[in-house]
């Protein structure tokens, strides 16, 4: 098998990926359906209630994190899962049903958004770790850029199948089918053979969270890897508003050619992803260099003349973006301890989504007073000056410099940083995690 998908020759996984792949198509029309039903039935274009919307799916991940990290680090993964998935498909048939019926209100929509963040503050860290017990270690990069390939393919697919159904049926119908596409990750689930997976031994006791925050806090690359992907997420990672947008505000189209929007962006995306699954060794090296990209294709798109070119420019930026989110996410997936990794990896997440509760209602707000373009201006501005931020303060200033320190043969090396006097020479360029 292609060293590309490698992870799929394992049964567990392979089913898993199945199911995973159609309730991600399902997820990615459940979100285009959601944003249309906001923007064009339920207000006239509002950004500012489309921003909140999305704010609302994001809060939990900010506010329970650490309590979700802890119980996905003291429960079978599995189990937790079943919970979430089956919550989560509750609220999307329920807002479906409510949609088909024709009683569908603004606040039914922030509620139903509130819930599927709750369930989603859960279901993230557990799914994210779960994939350490499905795969080995050796394949863990690999897995994790399937993950990511398979939810691209979905963004792929979902949004202009979900524009097409939208433009032919209805919003409604499009929502009835994310509710329904959860049920295949739950007979996935279902499916597997428990004997074959390979848990991490769960975690007891008190002061586990706290016991979370000090692990992070003594691992100073993973404090500056998750600064960068704070702000791209809080700033950067707003496409479900920014293309919203763009597609009926700048360019005045209609539900089909904004669904396309979403599925011209994962063409880059899945392309990113599949590219990941190859890499044995994520770098801290190629997330930098990816941002960079970012910065450019993103201030490409906000000055885009046309419907066509902006669409055009689409690509790079869901390459560039998906290249920066998964290696970080694999980088720190491999480079923490399996008994904290669940509490860690809702650390990480949190700090990647948790920005969004600010990050969509300003984006929102700049939208409704600036305009759409200057929604994606401000993500690129605000990712390059962070990045200008680490080239000056880490790499420049003759204070600090990042060092590869391997403390024993069980472990991947770890980045910390190293103080050195002003007049030593500069270091050249840092060795990535490995």
């Amino acid at each position: 098998m292609s060293p590309t998908f490698a992870s799929l020759s394992i049964r567990n996984y392979r089913i898993y990926a199945t199911g995973s792949l159609v309730s991600n198509v399902g997820t990615w029309m459940g979100r285009v359906g959601q944003d249309w039903l906001v923007l064009t039935v339920l207000t006239n274009h509002s950004s500012t209630a489309l921003g909140f919307v999305t704010g609302l799916q994001f809060l939990p991940f900010l506010l329970l994190a650490p309590f979700t990290g802890a119980i996905a680090d003291r429960f079978p993964k599995r189990r937790i899962l079943f919970c979430s998935q089956s919550a989560l498909a509750l609220s999307a048939l329920v807002l479906a049903t409510l949609t088909l019926t024709g009683v569908v209100q603004l606040w039914h929509v922030y509620a139903v958004a509130l819930f599927q963040g709750v369930a989603t503050a859960v279901d993230n860290p557990a799914r994210q770790t779960f994939v350490s017990e499905m795969v080995p270690r050796q394949q863990l990069s690999n897995a994790v850029g399937l993950n990511s390939a398979s939810f691209n393919a979905g963004r792929l697919l979902g949004p202009g199948i979900a524009g097409l159904v939208i433009a032919g049926v209805g919003t409604g119908l499009a929502l009835l089918l994310n509710g329904l596409s959860f049920f295949f990750v739950l007979a996935s689930l279902a499916s597997m053979h428990t004997d074959e997976l390979n848990p991490v031994p769960t975690s007891r006791g008190r002061g586990q969270v706290r016991e979370g925050f000090a692990y992070v806090r003594s691992r100073p690359d993973l404090m500056l890897l998750m600064g960068l992907v704070f702000v791209l997420g809080t700033f950067g990672m707003n496409f479900q508003i920014t293309t919203a947008l763009m597609a009926t505000q700048a360019f005045h189209k209609g539900p089909t050619e904004y669904g396309l929007l979403g599925s011209i962006m994962a063409i880059g995306s899945l392309a990113a992803a599949l590219l990941a699954a190859r890499r044995k060794n994520p770098r801290l090296l190629v997330v930098v260099v990816a941002l960079a990209g970012f910065t450019v294709a993103t201030a490409v798109a906000s000055i885009a003349p046309t419907y066509d070119l902006f669409a055009l420019s689409l690509v790079p930026v869901g390459l560039f973006a998906l290249t920066a989110m998964n290696t970080a996410n694999s980088t720190v997936q491999l480079s923490v301890d399996p008994q904290v990794r669940g509490r860690v990896m809702s650390l990480y997440m949190a700090i990647l989504m948790g920005g969004t509760p600010i990050g969509s209602p300003l984006i929102g707000w700049i939208g409704d007073h600036a305009g759409p373009r200057w929604t994606i201006g401000v993500g690129s501005i605000a990712v390059g000056l962070s990045l200008a931020v680490v080239a000056v303060v880490f790499l420049r200033s003759g204070r600090v410099r990042i060092a590869v320190e391997r403390a024993d043969t069980a472990r991947l090396p770890r980045l910390r940083l190293v103080r050195r006097p002003v007049t030593a020479p500069v270091i050249p360029e840092p060795e990535a995690v490995r």
